[in-house]
């Protein structure tokens, strides 16, 4: 037991890594990640690549390196990178920002949310309504800013909210919704129609929508449509968005908000508290990134297609029935057929990787307490490895199932 006074308690309890008798637990991530090390098991639970990313990005940070790009970068960011930030938005998705203003660069989009969350928030009687399951540090976050979570579930197999039940969790004490597009850990990409009800929710209630979207390059079977591009939106949302994904470089935590200036400076407010700045040699290098020909990122939504089918096939052939993912890294699949009696899915991702030689992550991991049961027999897979690899668990999964 730790014995400690402090918010950590809150936060951690918040993440559901806090137990009843006040010892503290490893994330999901850290505990299969340990396991697969131990068994020698091929990790398909923590969403890392197993791939450098582009020569041209990798070359770039080098060159930042030799070229003396290794003190304090301005408190904003770089502003290469702020720069191509704002290209970026306006490439895409027709999104004209003012790089100096409506720009930040933060440690990896994680900081971004946390940052924002934690400008946003003030105390228990503020609401963050999110869509569970969620990623974990989502509900970290809320709980270190002292606020209350209230989720809105993504029922199997749809993997879409009711609109009634989304209607239902906005109330004047919203204060932010918070929306994970494309998702992790579910894989969906929300419609045009869920998407425009977040809108509209937002203006009643004078809400601010806070939009996670570091899969936005990883939508497999449609353009992506960012939430800020739709009409009354963008006065009121924070964008964020990171290179780790997009350039499998995950390692180097370049992330970055985007938004109206007003918004952007009560972020960059409590940002500069926390790290102030971070990876001055990488800020250029991911500015290359984002510069990187169409065909780049046409691309890499094709490898994950074909990596997603790969792992779906393989997962149906071991007995689990899979949803479709439409993007991110991720594919979820129902254990339900596979399970003995009694079992969840967190005790079955626990004997899985001795058992089968395979690492995954139970979505109860991912919900809040009193909403356990409502997921307890799916799992979330990683399809952002290699060709091989994924083969290669797949054969094993389906050996295990015969």
């Amino acid at each position: 037991m730790l014995n400690i006074p402090g918010s950590w308690q809150r936060t951690a309890r918040g993440a559901g890594l806090l137990s009843p008798d006040g010892s503290l637990r490893p994330t999901i991530f850290a505990e299969m990640t340990a396991l697969a090390t131990q068994t020698g098991a091929i990790n398909l639970g923590q969403g890392f690549p197993d791939e450098d990313g582009p020569p041209e990005v990798l070359a770039a940070a080098t060159a930042a390196i030799a070229s003396g790009v290794n003190q304090y970068s301005p408190g904003r960011g770089h502003p290469d990178l702020l720069q191509a930030i704002a290209e970026h938005q306006e490439r895409f998705y027709g999104i004209a920002l003012d790089p100096a203003a409506e720009v930040l660069v933060t440690a990896g989009a994680t900081e971004a949310l946390a940052a924002t969350l934690l400008a946003l928030l003030d105390g228990p009687e503020d609401e963050v309504v999110v869509f569970e399951p969620y990623y974990d540090s989502y509900a970290a976050a809320v709980a270190l800013a002292g606020a209350t979570l209230v989720p809105v579930p993504l029922r199997w197999p749809s993997l879409a909210p009711d609109l009634d039940e989304l209607r239902a969790a906005v109330s004047d004490r919203t204060r932010v919704i918070l929306v994970n597009d494309p998702h992790n850990p579910t894989g969906a990409v929300f419609s045009e129609a869920v998407k425009r009800e977040i809108v509209d929710l937002a203006h009643r209630v004078d809400a601010t929508i806070v939009t996670d979207e570091v899969y936005e390059h990883l939508v497999i079977d449609a353009p992506f449509v960012p939430i800020a591009t739709l009409p009354g939106a963008r006065e009121r949302t924070v964008s964020i968005s990171s290179g780790g994904k997009t350039f499998r470089t995950t390692g180097w935590k370049i992330g970055w908000a985007t938004g109206p200036a007003e918004l952007i400076s009560a972020v960059a407010a409590v940002k500069q508290f926390l790290t102030y700045v971070n990876g001055a040699p990488f800020q250029p290098a991911i500015a290359a990134g984002l510069r990187l020909p169409d065909d780049f990122f046409a691309g890499i939504a094709d490898t994950q297609r074909f990596r997603r089918d790969l792992l779906a096939l393989g997962l149906r052939e071991a007995g689990f029935d899979v949803a479709p993912s439409a993007g991110s890294y991720f594919t979820v699949a129902d254990a339900r057929p596979l399970l003995e009696d009694g079992q969840d899915a967190a005790a079955f991702c626990r004997a899985l990787p001795a058992r089968v030689g395979v690492a995954a992550i139970p979505i109860s991991a991912f919900v809040s307490p009193g909403h356990h049961d409502e997921f307890s027999t799916l799992v979330r897979f990683a399809a952002c490895k290699r060709t091989d690899v994924i083969d290669e668990a797949s054969r094993r999964l389906a050996a295990s199932a015969h």
